[in-house]
């Protein structure tokens, strides 16, 4: 009962976190210039920007497959597929929660073990904070006289920023919590290997490692880095095309878009519902910074977001349902010679 209770107080902060910030961005908001401008926007071209988002949640699903098969399973790629649309569905309830949901979908329809399919995850994001942060280096390399003038003569800017800043105490409190944890595992190390929770753990993180491991084993690994590459390609086409919707955005072009991927993206990292609230924040800062309008780029962030937002939850549902017909595949493993 304890642990429910504090399982239902974690995701209620989480959730809350995202309204709040949510709240925090367009709280001053005329809300009816906001639906006018929606109403101007060429939909089209957002509905394109969804329909190339899902090029990347395919590739997400094939890279998956190629991390998975070192392990000696072969899952398949359509129950991959669901997992991944299922996962964004659950990341809008609860924040986080996605990562596990999919690895246990792929768990009981392919019966592999859940710990060696959450150590592919772990590694699957791995690759991505790399291919991010080699992203990053490139936008600030070749942006940075435009940043840096922007904060150096906005104020309002170094304000909202400083301001952000003090939400990244969830991200200490957590760090801590794993520091304590690790430390708290050496003290008591010698008890717990006298425990039969202790060879669980051991079996459970020998699984998990393996499936870490998974990507020194790669068969195809031309394939992987392209899906990866395809991957968060499909990111910055999808929200350059966005620009297209609007009036006020439809000029900017390749390097502002790559721009406001890249920074945008670091949103969708804090636990926040489906990056509700920081992704809308960071993007409508960067935008300010190549000139747009505080109340313009509100209406981006909202249309651009909110369109991908609830076609994500309709396929999520639609996955949802279409897993459950699926027939549970039969325990088997190949073994490497």
């Amino acid at each position: 009962m304890k642990k429910t209770l504090l399982q239902i107080l974690k995701i209620t902060a989480f959730i809350s976190v995202g309204v709040l910030l949510f709240w925090l961005v367009y709280r001053n908001q005329d809300i009816n210039e906001i639906k006018k401008s929606l109403k101007e926007a060429h939909f089209w071209w957002l509905l394109f920007a969804v329909f190339i988002g899902f090029f990347s949640h395919i590739s997400r699903a094939y890279r998956w497959a190629l991390l998975i098969e070192p392990t000696g399973f072969k899952p398949r790629k359509i129950t991959l597929f669901f997992a991944v649309m299922i996962m964004y569905l659950t990341n809008f309830a609860i924040p986080r929660s996605g990562e596990v949901v999919r690895c246990s979908v792929v768990s009981r329809y392919e019966k592999v073990p859940f710990t060696t399919v959450l150590g592919t995850v772990f590694t699957e994001r791995v690759i991505d904070v790399i291919m991010l942060l080699i992203l990053t280096v490139i936008v600030v390399i070749t942006q940075f006289p435009v940043v840096s003038d922007f904060l150096y003569s906005n104020q309002a800017a170094q304000k909202n920023l400083s301001d952000f800043k003090q939400y990244t105490v969830f991200l200490v409190v957590f760090l801590v919590i794993v520091l304590i944890s690790i430390i708290l595992f050496f003290v008591f190390k010698n008890r717990l290997k006298k425990s039969k929770l202790f060879e669980k753990l051991k079996k459970i993180i020998s699984d998990f490692v393996a499936g870490i491991k998974s990507i020194l084993s790669l068969e195809h690994k031309w394939q992987f880095i392209a899906h990866s590459v395809i991957i968060w390609t499909m990111y910055f086409v999808m929200l350059y095309v966005a620009f297209k919707a609007f009036d006020f955005t439809k000029e900017y072009g390749i390097m502002v878009g790559l721009t406001a991927m890249v920074i945008s993206s670091f949103g969708m990292v804090f636990p926040s519902p489906g990056g509700i609230g920081t992704w809308h924040f960071l993007v409508v800062q960067t935008l300010i910074i190549y000139g747009l309008q505080e109340k313009d780029g509100l209406v981006f962030a909202f249309g651009t977001h909110e369109s991908q937002m609830i076609i994500l939850i309709i396929a999520g549902l639609i996955s949802l349902i279409a897993v459950s017909f699926l027939k549970i595949k039969p325990s088997t493993i190949e073994k490497k010679e």
